[in-house]
């Protein structure tokens, strides 16, 4: 762990859950990170107490945000080693309540998002050889009732990783991706805007479904982040690793 020493990492969605994790767990080692999100206060609240982390309030569906972005952490670092592309949208959303609105909300967020703060992050982690690390759902491959375009715009973002991944290998810049399971991170009563009574409804199916028996935390998912980002797995790329307990196997 000591390769992330001074290392610059920019963590999209960094306020809470597994961005949060994979912020402080990157901070502890070392690394330089910029969280970014929409909520200053739950920003200023991870970023508490850490000296290597600081935070920008940006939304990622916003094009103009990503140039924002990535040009405080080389204003303030000088460099950029890895862009974790954490942050995202979705929604349980059956087709006959299909809205262009949300759809347009949820690839902004989850596609177009992604992409633009991949390009403006390029000539820096060219100049790094560093990585990209993009944050998908088991529902990328797996198909889920009333999940289709929150799915569908998983399933781009894993397409996207593995063709930039061929597409940057050649300047030494690393793509993969996670294929995150249910965890305990809060997504179900925010970014899908569900009561606590029908998140713990679906929790308790899901629990049910996924082999292990349980819904993941942060944490795990956070050190497999961390794996990814080490320079040390310089031999790996284009890769999407599964780490749902075991649900995409059902």
């Amino acid at each position: 762990m000591n390769s992330f020493k001074d290392k610059v990492l920019v963590v999209t969605g960094g306020s809470s859950g597994i961005g949060r994790s994979a912020a402080l767990q990157f901070a502890n080692v070392g690394a330089r990170v910029l969280i970014t999100g929409r909520h200053v206060d739950r920003l200023e609240e991870a970023a508490a107490g850490h000296p290597n982390i600081e935070v920008v309030v940006a939304d990622v569906s916003l094009p103009e945000d990503a140039s924002r972005t990535i040009s405080k952490a080389i204003k303030r670092w000088g460099r950029l080693d890895v862009l974790v592309n954490n942050a995202g949208a979705g929604a349980i959303m059956p087709l006959a309540e299909v809205s262009a609105e949300r759809m347009i909300d949820i690839f902004a967020t989850n596609v177009f998002g992604p992409s633009l703060l991949a390009r403006e992050a390029l000539p820096h982690l060219k100049e790094t050889k560093g990585s990209i690390i993009n944050i998908s759902s088991t529902y990328g491959s797996k198909a889920g009732a009333a999940l289709s375009h929150y799915g569908a715009s998983k399933a781009a973002l894993e397409y996207l990783t593995r063709a930039w991944a061929l597409e940057l290998a050649p300047i030494g810049i690393r793509v993969n991706a996670i294929a995150v399971g249910p965890t305990e991170s809060g997504a179900l009563t925010g970014m899908m805007g569900l009561s606590p009574e029908q998140a713990a409804a679906i929790e308790e199916h899901e629990r049910k479904q996924i082999p292990l028996g349980r819904r993941g935390a942060p944490e795990e998912v956070a050190r497999w982040i961390i794996s990814l980002a080490n320079s040390e797995n310089e031999w790996v790329t284009g890769q999407v690793l599964g780490v749902d307990g075991g649900l995409g196997l059902t």
